[in-house]
């Protein structure tokens, strides 16, 4: 087969905005997209969350769907969505002999073994792709698996299956195409309405890290800390303010997701593993510089990393202030008065972006909406006046946040070691426990922090709509 792209090898093009279908490259007309709805079938093999998401919305559009889970549950799921506007197939040997594009969308510790067990039965000349949050292990499992004559376009939505699919970042990766076959995916996603953006697997596993790695490993290591210290941060006196109700907020929006969504980006994406174990490094430096009284070395190097990762940004530009998320707290006694913070896990994700030599800006374009929340309470504790000065003020002179920052320190190292031993068993035992105990929480957290996402994306919109 003729490819456009073969192997991967090609240039990055530019970002196109799928929000109006027309302007996609190469955009079809109506009667062109109905003439392909009428003879193309799309495959789902793994109907988890983002497959049912992506099974509802083609189907809706108006695409013929078929889709599977694992065997045992066909009969479960035939009965769960006999209402719906895709078909549940017995297993993924026949979605594969059917359809036309074949996405799978299943946890990235098991792409190889999937593939190479449905992969075989690909109907002739079909497309295949994935959904998994690292492409390397993906695409090389499908060139592994796949008969020759099958092309390949991944992709990957940057966001949770809850989120609207309107505006956020597509990723699209042509690794083995023509331009008929990427004609056609094209045409098919446009129905998502989001802003495709067109990477190699190398280029996208790379971004990736680089604005998901180190945020989530920050706010993973709250969760286990405050689980360490047995507190509800939000019946805690102290961990009171807008910021204080922000990183709270993520951090349970985080636990209250599946387990395997972060550990496959952490494990399998080696950018992953030196960005998470430079956190770890980053905390453990800046802790060992607030016990030892170190004040003049600790600004010295933060305000370092506040010209290098902020230098362009002002007051004015801000994202977040106090005063927007002061309202989407979930402690139901009015605040006394938030008390000074040494900040630690955000003076880290800052420092480790310096040490990577990441700017996170410079990806914004592939950010996910938790990732813009990440970003925007980093630059509030860097980049409001007297803020940054005043955690190191705190971090270097009182004691009173001491012991949780000690505790935050041992969960970022723990972290680290399992995703340098690469252990899903051990990550899914450290995810699990700290998720049962924060349980109670994630219903009314989620409704908050969905209130508090709208917000700041609202603000995301109104910064690039001035830019």
């Amino acid at each position: 087969m003729e490819t456009l792209y073969g192997q991967g090898n090609f240039s990055r093009s530019t970002s196109t905005n799928t929000h109006n279908p027309v302007s996609l490259q190469h955009a079809m007309s109506e009667h062109e997209e109905a003439m392909l709805q009428k003879s193309k079938t799309i495959g789902i093999i793994g109907l988890g969350d983002m497959g049912l998401l992506y099974a509802r919305r083609f189907s809706e559009a108006g695409w013929k769907v078929i889709g599977c889970d694992r065997e045992e549950q066909y009969d479960y799921l035939s009965q769960t969505y006999k209402d719906e506007k895709f078909t549940v197939k017995k297993n993924g040997h026949f979605v594969s002999r059917e359809a036309d594009y074949i996405i799978y969308s299943v946890e990235a510790e098991n792409i190889d073994k999937i593939v190479s067990l449905y992969g075989p039965s690909t109907k002739y000349g079909a497309i295949v792709g994935g959904q998994t949050s690292c492409k390397s292990p993906e695409i090389a499992a499908f060139e592994r698996h796949l008969p020759s004559d099958n092309s390949i376009i991944s992709l990957h939505s940057l966001h949770g299956p809850k989120v609207d699919t309107t505006g956020q970042p597509l990723v699209m990766i042509p690794h083995r195409t023509d331009e008929a076959a990427l004609h056609f995916v094209k045409s098919l996603v446009s129905c998502l309405k989001s802003k495709v953006v067109t990477l190699t697997a190398k280029e996208h596993d790379r971004i990736t890290a680089d604005t998901q790695a180190v945020t989530h490993a920050a706010f993973l290591s709250m969760g286990v800390a405050w689980k360490s210290c047995n507190q509800y941060p939000w019946e805690t006196p102290k961990w009171i303010g807008g910021l204080e109700n922000a990183k709270i907020n993520i951090s349970l929006r985080i636990f209250a997701n599946k387990w395997h969504v972060y550990a496959g980006l952490a494990i399998t994406n080696p950018s992953a593993h030196d960005q998470v174990l430079q956190y770890s490094k980053s905390t453990t430096e800046l802790f060992t510089l607030m016990i030892q009284g170190k004040k003049t070395e600790l600004n010295d190097r933060l305000q370092k990393v506040k010209q290098f990762v902020f230098k362009h940004i002002t007051n004015h530009d801000l994202l977040l202030d106090d005063n927007i998320l002061e309202k989407f707290s979930l402690n139901k006694t009015p605040p006394e008065g938030k008390q000074p913070n040494s900040h630690l896990s955000l003076l880290a994700i800052a420092d480790s972006w310096y040490n990577l030599g990441i700017v996170p800006y410079d990806h914004i374009i592939c950010s996910t909406p938790l990732f813009r929340i990440f970003l925007g309470v980093t630059e509030y504790v860097f980049c409001t006046p007297g803020l940054l000065e005043e955690s190191i003020e705190v971090a270097a002179t009182n004691t009173s946040f001491r012991q949780d920052d000690l505790h935050f320190t041992l969960a970022a190292e723990t972290w680290a070691k399992i995703i340098k031993f690469g252990n899903f068993s051990l990550y899914k035992d450290e995810f699990e426990k700290t998720q049962a105990f924060f349980q109670p929480m994630f219903q009314e957290a989620n409704a908050i922090g969905n209130e508090m996402i709208k917000t700041i994306l609202e603000r995301v919109k109104q910064r690039e709509d001035q830019n």
